[in-house]
């Protein structure tokens, strides 16, 4: 099995070396200048409990900054393991309230504000991200007096939390990175989103959980890196009728994501959120490779693209 490293100064040299002499990696054209933006999947699970697999969650890393996208359990642990400094985790980007993409966000507002986190967190998200925030807050208000109070004697500035509920358009922007919010049609979610990151030298896609829609066409042209969620269709057609109708609705089958990607030819498309039930993933790429020959990649875990 061969695997593709779309960058490889993401990767020690030594192990480039190895891996070549081997025949076991394949890097075209390699980049003349070392990256300034890493794309990590941290998480690229789904409700089902895959131990391989973590929460949806994605960090766009730019000159080492993190930016976070969605927070699905084990976001702040995942971080760590990738090597980002958990107490600068403090821009979080979250796509939809479904709970296995935020119910790591308690995680995300404490841990770091323990290890010493020195500026609020900004979170950006859709209508209801306040509410749902502030009921996390009330439910943890005695562990933040204990802290803030007690004996630890913790900075209050590390636990505030800036929240803004987002819409269409231009949402953030550093001298690092602009972000821009896209809506996405998943299912009978009436606010759910996209994000596109546009850093000095890549430009950076998620889609967030959704179906085929033509913002998500907009956004993607010639973008460097695509991450999609994707359904396997031989999965699928095994699934009941009940199930059907519900991944139908509320995801992007392969044969979907192959026309989203021939349309707007990302440099890479990267596979999350992969539904694949008594499927396989050798099965999945199968799929979208039917229709769609550019460089593609089934994510896992703790990649770095």
């Amino acid at each position: 099995m061969a695997y593709l490293c779309p960058h490889p100064n993401l990767l020690p040299m030594r192990v480039l070396f190895v891996l070549a002499l081997f025949g076991l990696v394949h890097c075209a054209n390699p980049p003349a200048q070392p990256l300034r933006t890493q794309v990590i999947l941290l998480g690229t699970g789904t409700p089902n409990a895959d131990p391989e697999r973590f929460g949806p969650a994605t960090a766009i890393v730019v000159d080492g900054f993190p930016y976070i996208v969605d927070c699905g359990p084990g976001v702040v642990r995942r971080a760590a393991a990738a090597g980002l400094e958990v107490a600068r985790l403090n821009r979080l980007f979250i796509t939809h309230l479904h709970s296995d993409h935020t119910t790591g966000y308690a995680d995300f507002v404490f841990t770091p504000a323990v290890l010493e986190r020195t500026e609020p967190l900004q979170v950006f998200g859709p209508r209801g991200t306040i509410n749902f925030s502030r009921h996390i807050e009330q439910a943890y208000q005695e562990d933040y007096n204990i802290r803030i109070f007690g004996l630890e004697k913790g900075d209050s500035l590390a636990y505030r939390v800036q929240v803004r509920e987002i819409t269409d358009g231009e949402i953030y922007r550093d001298e690092r990175v602009t972000v821009i919010a896209f809506a996405v049609k998943h299912g009978s979610w009436t606010y759910s989103y996209g994000y596109k990151f546009i850093t000095p030298d890549r430009t950076i896609v998620v889609s967030g959980d959704c179906t085929f829609s033509e913002s998500i066409m907009a956004q993607c042209q010639g973008c460097d890196v695509l991450v999609h969620e994707v359904y396997s269709e031989d999965g699928y057609a095994r699934r009941p009728p009940k199930w059907k109708t519900y991944h139908a609705d509320f995801h992007t089958s392969t044969t979907q994501l192959a026309d989203i990607a021939n349309r707007s030819q990302p440099k890479l498309l990267l596979l999350t959120h992969q539904l694949i039930w008594d499927s396989s993933e050798e099965k999945l790429l199968e799929e979208i490779r039917r229709s769609y020959q550019g460089a593609v990649v089934s994510g896992r875990d703790l990649g770095v693209y």
